[in-house]
């Protein structure tokens, strides 16, 4: 079979984007049976040195400042939308209209309704979509998840999640786009805990139906940037301030179809934790526990009858975890986060290539976004409130066919 070629488009090159342009060219190597070359067309940035960057770096054939350009170019095959969260409606919604098949970050949009959009238009256009739940690619998660599809745990009861950082704990960090409500929607809901939602429906294979849920603002203004930084890098600011649009800490109650009962909790401004994001699983017969902190070791407890050694066995992913040896020869050695994302790439790109959905889906950011919009209403209000099922296709309820 000759190899095809497709031709990749990224709209902004910042840290996401730079990722996705990595993730693509790794693909050879990572993941050779995928009888594809990748092109990289052409980049967008509205920032001349990443555009600069892009081409002399990077190996884009050229780069441009309008995000439009990369849609109509015809040697675009697919696109990846790694703009800030208040663009992405807009261009998910053009890249819809061009026909181009597309890689987005989470979330999708500000809100549930622009999620809803957008994964409706991709469905209706017949396009396969991809959406940055990176964690759920991590094989110690995979393995998760199959423990519990087996019963091995027994029914499961209750689970637990947590996402808490301090990526935004300093009072003197710069008041960027994420803390203004009309450019990144609610804070740290979107930014974290929609991971959360994802990784408990995909681990479970099951769907949240409601929440109640309490936020906290604790830094209430952040000095004005004088420059534009990269992710949550550090950059000048002036003396002057302005207000935080959007929460920094979030609790919530939810239940799930099943009638398994969950916790969450997410903070952008702690303390002491740098990354600390973990999902607990308990069932009849066991639990699970996993940290992306220490992203290759799954701590797994089956049976409640070992007398002294009752307990977890901490077991460190290896050849035999789902993809693991793609990305290492044998336990110890640790894949990365960037891994997590080389796995996101061969999932859209072979979908592309069979016209099947392999990865998170369109569908599946619109789902962890009825989460996210349940949890915004239900802050507000202190009642519980149902969160709205979608009609479109989603993977957290079946199995992935990439992930040996």
């Amino acid at each position: 079979m000759s190899r095809k070629t497709i031709g990749v488009g990224v709209i902004s090159l910042g840290w996401m984007g730079r990722l996705h342009t990595r993730s693509f060219k790794a693909l050879r190597e990572k993941y050779p049976e995928i009888e594809v070359d990748i092109k990289l067309v052409v980049c967008c940035d509205v920032v001349e040195s990443n555009r600069q960057f892009a081409v002399d770096n990077l190996g884009f054939e050229k780069a441009v400042e309008d995000y439009r350009d990369v849609l109509s170019d015809p040697e675009v095959d697919v696109v990846s939308i790694c703009a800030p969260n208040f663009l992405h409606h807009e261009i998910a919604m053009a890249a819809i209209e061009a026909g181009k098949p597309f890689w987005i970050e989470k979330p999708m949009g500000i809100s549930a309704q622009e999620s809803k959009e957008i994964a409706r238009g991709a469905q209706s256009a017949g396009l396969i979509t991809s959406v940055g739940f990176n964690y759920r690619h991590a094989p110690a998660i995979e393995m998760a998840r199959a423990i519990v599809a087996e019963g091995a745990i027994g029914r499961i009861t209750n689970a637990r999640v947590w996402l808490i950082a301090d990526y935004a704990s300093s009072p003197d960090g710069p008041l960027t786009w994420r803390y203004a409500k009309e450019k990144a929607g609610a804070g740290v809901i979107l930014d974290l805990l929609g991971h959360g939602a994802d990784l408990v429906q995909y681990v479970l294979k099951d769907r949240f139906t409601a929440v109640t849920a309490q936020t906290g603002l604790f830094i209430t203004e952040r000095p004005i940037p004088l420059e534009q930084g990269m992710g949550h890098a550090t950059v000048q600011v002036s003396d002057q301030k302005g207000p935080v649009g959007n929460e920094d800490y979030v609790a919530v109650l939810g239940t799930l179809e099943s009638g398994t009962l969950v916790t969450m909790e997410s903070s952008r401004v702690s303390v002491g934790p740098r990354a600390e994001y973990i999902i607990e699983v308990y069932g009849t017969e066991g639990s699970l526990r996993w940290n992306f902190e220490d992203l290759n070791r799954l701590q797994i407890c089956i049976g409640n009858d070992h007398g002294f050694q009752q307990g977890y066995v901490d077991a460190m992913a290896s050849p035999d975890y789902p993809g693991f040896s793609r990305f290492q020869p044998g336990a110890g050695t640790s894949m990365g986060f960037d891994d997590l994302k080389v796995v996101e790439a061969a999932q859209f790109i072979q979908g592309v290539l069979d016209n099947k959905q392999y990865g998170p889906s369109a569908g599946d950011g619109w789902a962890a976004a009825e989460v996210d919009d349940a949890i915004e209403k239900s802050a507000e209000d202190r009642t519980w409130h149902e969160v709205a099922p979608v009609d479109v296709v989603t993977t957290f309820d079946h199995d992935n066919a990439l992930q040996a």
